[in-house]
């Protein structure tokens, strides 16, 4: 057994920059840690003619790597935590969280909406890129005369996209355009009152063997305790609503000095029908329990027949 600690990670700029994240941390934590790269495809990286949920496969980030991981390959994977599907394979688990960055959506302008400093100042009729079902839901429920429209490829690729013929802008995740230096594209940052956040969004996860010690015990020098219960309440919500790229919600848990809050939505494709739940806890209550209630309330409030109408997979309260 090689001595070498590996981390499988995708091969974007955005994914190379969080298994750099992970490498640091993770030497930082214990300098006597060898470790290195390695790169893995994913069919979520291939397939870029297609919006995420017409290719309907769970794990399109994430297969690859899994298989890797689970064949001895890598010693852990990094991922964005909005990419990863509710349900690991088993023998897998993640075991460490990097502390959060930004979690909120931001707005990127072309130059036919170059004045845009909201998404109030969007005129009627401009095209907005976005690959979220998340995001054109909520962008059709509080700004109709706004268009989104498709759109794939990493970061940069979105970036210069915004500024070309076929989009007036684009929604990308703040934490990716501010990881990739693109802090001067952003003209907006979306208050999550009106775009709430993905599950996980923000987040740098690491999976592991959930039997390979070494691995548990390198995790556990760098993971963020905070970030790790937030993301894991918001996961169970996406599990409880089995919900995936094909459905359109959010949602986001945080600590806020003695609270802890969160905010959740699913919304229909057309944003007209709206469930939204928001609770405020002590920020000593379980995460999950909170999680719990959430989906609870969001059921009552009507998301098991905009899920039902999106899916026909029967999901009930």
């Amino acid at each position: 057994m090689s001595n070498v600690f590996t981390i499988g990670t995708r091969g974007s700029a955005l994914a190379l920059w969080q298994a750099h994240a992970l490498q640091d941390a993770l030497q930082a934590a214990d300098p006597d840690l060898q470790t290195e790269i390695r790169v893995i495809s994913t069919k979520g990286d291939r397939i870029l003619d297609k919006p995420l949920e017409q290719i309907g496969d769970k794990g399109l980030f994430t297969k690859e790597l899994e298989a890797a991981l689970l064949a001895g390959e890598v010693d852990a994977c990094v991922h964005s935590m909005k990419d990863v599907p509710a349900e690991l394979p088993e023998g897998c688990c993640i075991a460490a969280m990097l502390p959060r960055a930004d979690v909120r959506d931001v707005l990127v302008c072309g130059p036919r909406i170059a004045h845009a400093t909201e998404l109030a100042d969007v005129p009627a009729g401009a095209r907005l890129g976005t690959g979220s079902l998340r995001r054109s839901a909520q962008l059709r429920a509080l700004f109709p005369h706004i268009e989104p429209a498709p759109i794939r490829g990493n970061v940069d690729t979105r970036l210069a996209k915004a500024e070309g013929l076929d989009y007036e802008g684009a929604i990308l995740a703040a934490a990716g355009v501010l990881r990739m230096g693109a802090q001067d594209r952003i003209a907006a940052f979306l208050p999550v009152e009106q775009m709430l956040p993905a599950v996980g969004q923000g987040a740098i996860g690491v999976e592991v063997r959930n039997d390979d010690e070494r691995a548990l015990r390198a995790c556990a020098l760098v993971n963020d305790e905070e970030t790790f219960a937030c993301v894991e309440g918001e996961r169970r919500i996406l599990a409880g609503l089995q919900g995936g790229c094909q459905v359109p919600l959010g949602a986001y848990l945080r600590f806020e000095d003695d609270d802890l809050l969160c905010d959740a939505v699913v919304l229909s494709l057309d944003g007209k029908r709206v469930a939204r739940a928001t609770r405020c806890e002590s920020r000593w209550a379980d995460p999950l329990d909170l999680a719990d209630d959430v989906v609870s309330e969001l059921l009552v409030k009507g998301a098991a027949e905009i899920l039902d109408e999106i899916r026909g997979d029967g999901v009930k309260a």
